[in-house]
């Protein structure tokens, strides 16, 4: 892009540093909390496609509105007009800006009928620039129906109707004026993101993955909403110890912790990772401690993206179940980990027929049958899988699948080498995770689930 494409806010966001969209939104976050202060209204952060525009010359055909131009002045110390004008004039403007003895302004009737009619018809534009309440409404209840689906339809799926709900919300905030809107709309683009972080995990993709989470973060940190963030860090805190950081792991459950108008229902989650990442390091006081912990929480707090909300954001006895099973494997407790995985395949079938969650209740069955391993019980761990071995292929998400590969190393140790149930187990669990998405798109087999 040559020097006449570019606007000057280009140019004056290049020197300052602050040229890469994260970047420009973290500064222009600070100056609209200054503003905000001072009492005036405020519009968050232009999203990276909007901001992309402000720095192309001629890409923005219609002014920013009040609140989105009160803070670009605030942070560039120049009209708006002159921010998205072509950075070959910057010349000029400095010229223009340079100290010079004020003289009196001549003002006649017309001029003011002039002004008047230009605040008419920018607050015309900015009514118009309003979107159907309706179509607002029906973004959020496709986004609850995805979550509370997330369970029961396959990662392909919730993946392509995650993107299309993200693409979606992202679109429409460009078409919006209203900061109501607006809030509704970020916060819509960190469910989306959420879930997509969340399928992109159960299909083997870590990387995306956690880029995901942390777009879901920055949505959340954007309107202030306390719940999503605190959701979003869980997922990173999840993704960290799948990746061989366990104490990485601690810090980021630990920060999601703080943030504030969580449930009972978050806060058991975020416990429930954290004594995962104890888990790993294998520290037993602290991983028995957040077990304790997420099961106390009982305070009848709820939020609305764990608890009314649901689905794939909620945590219930089921999945804390599951979750401390998983831990207490880490830990080579035998016996809790049966005791909390046969807790969660009870909760489980107590679902309305069609209504369980695969992506929960395998995990749990192989669990139980890992728990079972620990206790030398080739027999009960080929009965606890026979149900894991009849899931389909494309549900073989990567929490379940990991687990399989404890299982798998769990039969190697030399007891079960003799074994022909054994053997018979292990080469069942090869044949059936080879046709696993993960394993097609090149997963690794990370640290979290160690046998």
């Amino acid at each position: 892009m040559d020097q006449g494409q570019r606007t000057v806010l280009f140019l004056l966001a290049t020197r300052r540093g602050i040229r890469s969209h994260p970047a420009f939104s973290d500064e222009y976050t600070r100056v609209a909390d200054q503003l905000r202060v001072e009492g005036h209204t405020v519009a968050p952060a232009p999203v990276a496609r909007h901001y992309e525009r402000f720095l192309k010359f001629g890409a923005v055909k219609t002014a920013p509105h009040a609140p989105t131009a009160r803070v670009l002045e605030r942070m560039f110390q120049r009209p708006v007009g002159d921010l998205l004008r072509s950075a070959s004039d910057i010349q000029e403007l400095e010229q223009d800006c340079s100290p010079r003895a004020p003289s009196p302004p001549v003002l006649d009737e017309s001029d003011l009928l002039m002004t008047a009619r230009d605040a008419a018809s920018h607050a015309s534009e900015a009514a118009s620039l309003h979107l159907d309440q309706l179509t607002l409404d029906q973004l959020h209840d496709d986004l609850i129906q995805l979550a509370r689906r997330y369970g029961r339809t396959a990662p392909a799926v919730v993946y392509q109707e995650a993107t299309g709900l993200l693409n979606q919300a992202q679109v429409l905030l460009e078409r919006t004026r209203s900061p109501e809107q607006h809030t509704r709309l970020y916060y819509a683009a960190a469910q989306a993101s959420a879930l997509l972080a969340a399928v992109s995990f159960d299909l083997g993709a870590l990387t995306p993955a956690v880029s995901f989470a942390r777009s879901s973060a920055q949505y959340g940190k954007t309107i202030g909403n306390g719940p999503v963030q605190a959701y979003a860090y869980g997922m990173m805190a999840f993704m960290a110890f799948w990746d061989g950081r366990p104490g990485e792991a601690v810090r980021l459950a630990k920060t999601a912790q703080t943030f504030g108008g969580l449930g009972d229902t978050a806060r058991r989650r975020l416990y429930s990772i954290e004594a995962r990442a104890h888990g790993h390091l294998r520290n037993t006081e602290q991983a028995e401690r957040a077990i304790r912990e997420a099961l106390e929480q009982s305070s009848g707090r709820r939020d609305e993206l764990h608890d009314d909300i649901g689905g794939e954001f909620a945590f219930d006895a089921a999945r804390t179940a599951m979750s401390n099973a998983t831990t207490c494997l880490l830990l080579r407790d035998a016996e809790p980990a049966e005791e909390f995985a046969t807790r969660a395949l009870t909760l489980l079938r107590a679902c309305p027929d069609g209504e369980q969650p695969i992506m929960v209740s395998g995990p749990a069955a192989v669990d139980l049958a890992r728990a079972r391993l620990l206790r030398n019980e080739v027999e009960g761990a080929q009965e606890a899988l026979t149900p894991v071995f009849q899931v389909p292929p494309s549900w073989r998400g990567s929490g379940m699948m990991e687990r399989l590969t404890a299982a798998r190393i769990e039969l190697t140790r030399p007891d079960f080498r003799s074994a022909p149930a054994a053997l018979a187990l292990a080469e069942q669990i090869e044949d059936f995770s080879a046709l696993s998405p993960a394993r097609r798109l090149g997963a690794a087999n990370p640290l979290a689930i160690e046998a």
